[in-house]
């Protein structure tokens, strides 16, 4: 950013980085915590923003929104929200079966966000879609995803080694089982061929078995989480990146897939499902490849097309780059970001 500061906020204790300032409920006090849950309410947090002059509350995601919404009228400041994905996707049913206190809050008090909330940010148009159906007010939500910092993230060149990289949260959503049983049949087109996936879950032991029972372990690395930096080396070491997202029982859905964002930006083809907003990332045939949800047997195909074919490769992911320079470019998408603050202003 360059115009506005960011003061980070949270309920529990705020990891501090060299140059930002953080404020959490924890601050104060266990004692504070429990009744933030519950109730929403923190005036010593409040305090706390209004002594440091704050101007605008941003939250991420619908639950944080509405968590925010006591707050924000407490300093009269203007409420920005980023939807992401679970927070419309999911059904209000599932999310109140759910039992977990800050998911019972968001269902009763959403209407408070609707009324209250000043702007309502989508990561993608799908998601707009999804928010205005789970009953966003339309005028107030705008599409603005993210994007990746296209001068950090440089393309990197071709691998000798034919490796498929998957980096998600080891979820139902994220298709990991399926990419698992599609990688079974690549290794019996391309014998050298492995799979690398960065990211830990609950989901993390019964793929480790699926992986056995397939007869790919040998193949197959779980590398757990990775610092954000270890991630951009191991995509420079994979000849292509792949999330095969699928809906998840409860409804929840890919927002965009950022991590396809930053494959592009490496110059890495990229495979995706027909899911979400991941359509709004790729484009089948130009810059990676899109299949059904589910859909093993196309996923295989894809998978050992690319890894056999490095000009395609090379081809996707060239227009993979220049497409994340033109429509996620990290800078063009802040200054949007700031430009949408100061109109509230």
């Amino acid at each position: 950013m360059r115009s506005f500061r960011p003061l980070f906020v949270g309920r529990d204790l705020v990891p501090n980085r060299p140059g930002t300032e953080s404020v959490s409920v924890a601050d104060f006090g266990k004692s504070a915590v429990l009744p933030y849950t519950l109730t929403r309410r923190s005036p010593a947090l409040a305090a706390a923003l209004a002594e440091r002059g704050t101007a605008l509350l941003h939250a991420h995601f619908g639950v944080e929104g509405v968590y925010a919404v006591p707050t924000a009228k407490a300093l009269e400041v203007p409420l920005v929200t980023t939807l992401h994905g679970f927070d419309v996707t999911v059904t209000r049913a599932k999310m109140l079966a759910s039992k977990k206190p800050s998911w019972l809050n968001y269902v009763t008090w959403r209407n408070s966000l609707f009324t209250e909330g000043a702007v309502f940010v989508c990561v993608s148009e799908h998601i707009r879609r999804r928010a205005v159906e789970w009953g966003y007010p339309a005028d107030r939500c705008r599409v603005l995803p993210i994007g990746v910092d296209v001068d950090a993230i440089q393309p990197s060149g071709p691998v000798e080694v034919p490796r498929i990289l998957h980096v998600a949260r080891l979820v139902e959503k994220k298709g990991t089982q399926y990419l698992l049983r599609a990688f079974a049949e690549v290794r019996k087109a391309i014998p050298g061929a492995e799979l690398t996936l960065i990211g830990e879950g609950p989901l993390r032991d019964p793929l480790g078995a699926l992986a056995r029972e397939l007869g790919i372990e040998a193949s197959v690395r779980f590398l757990g989480a990775q610092k954000h930096s270890d991630t951009l080396r191991w995509l420079s070491q994979s000849t292509l990146l792949c999330l095969p997202s699928v809906t998840a029982q409860d409804g929840d859905q890919e927002g965009l897939g950022m991590v396809l964002l930053e494959a592009a930006a490496s110059g890495k083809p990229v495979i995706g499902t027909l899911h979400g907003g991941i359509p709004e990332a790729v484009t089948d045939g130009a810059n990676g490849f899109l299949v059904p949800e589910r859909d093993v047997a196309a996923l295989a195909d894809r998978l050992i097309e690319l890894l056999r074919d490095k000009h395609l490769c090379d081809q996707f992911g060239k227009v993979g780059r220049q497409t994340v320079e033109d429509r996620f470019n990290l800078r063009r998408q802040t200054k949007k970001l700031e430009s949408l603050y100061r109109d509230l202003l």
